[in-house]
């Protein structure tokens, strides 16, 4: 199957997902993610892009970003993508690819799955039995944005500063969301949604998206077309 071409909004937060190749390791040790992070960072000032939320695992990295242009996120990606290699493959001595080839990603309706898609991400290390709770995991954007830890890599999404007046009231409003886990289907609406590129969402901001990008945006009902 040819692959779809990817859509980016600007101003528009997506979802990203980086995996190793073959689910092999890509942080061996903390100064890996130190790193990793760094060039997270200063990437995403060059390029102008924000990111709200994150989760480096041992394997894969997940990111929930919104670039302020076009080309900002695959620039990121790019940059954060080539130094990473060069600087794990000197230091473990190694050669050859890293990632398990392009990043994916998929378009985030804000009002209908924003937050849940922070929930996601922070949630990960729980899935993965890793951690008991998100707060455990060293390496997430939990502990900004659920207990106001300063991260220079985090920058709120507008939506979720109208959780609360105050910083306070913001990180009590979030910590609530977490008092569930995410229903099982959510969780594979927004894997499938990552993986095959669709946009994830309401049908009406689907329709929105196709309408802009001149693609379809989600999967073909069975039995004909949308």
């Amino acid at each position: 199957m040819a692959r779809l071409p990817r859509y980016v909004l600007p101003g528009h937060p997506q979802h990203v997902i980086q995996r190793g190749n073959n689910r092999n390791i890509i942080f061996a040790g903390e100064d890996d993610f130190y790193f990793f992070e760094s060039c997270l960072i200063e990437a995403c000032i060059k390029f102008n892009v924000r990111v709200h939320a994150y989760v480096f695992m041992t394997n894969h990295v997940h990111l929930l970003m919104t670039p302020e242009d076009e080309l900002g996120l695959g620039k990121v990606m790019q940059s954060v993508g080539r130094r990473y290699v060069q600087y794990f493959n000197f230091t473990y001595q190694r050669t050859g690819t890293l990632w398990e080839g392009r990043y994916k990603a998929t378009l985030i309706d804000t009002d209908h799955y924003l937050l849940t898609c922070y929930r996601y991400i922070e949630l990960n290390p729980v899935r993965a039995h890793m951690v008991a709770t998100p707060e455990d995991y060293r390496w997430s954007s939990y502990h900004a944005n659920a207990l106001g830890k300063y991260d220079q890599l985090v920058k709120p999404h507008e939506l979720y500063l109208q959780l609360g007046q105050s910083s306070k009231e913001r990180q009590r409003a979030y910590r609530s969301l977490f008092t569930h886990h995410l229903p099982e289907q959510t969780i594979e609406d927004i894997r499938e949604a990552t993986n095959k590129a669709w946009v994830l969402g309401s049908e009406r901001f689907e329709e929105e998206v196709a309408s802009l990008v001149e693609r379809r945006t989600s999967p073909l009902p069975r039995g004909g077309r949308r």
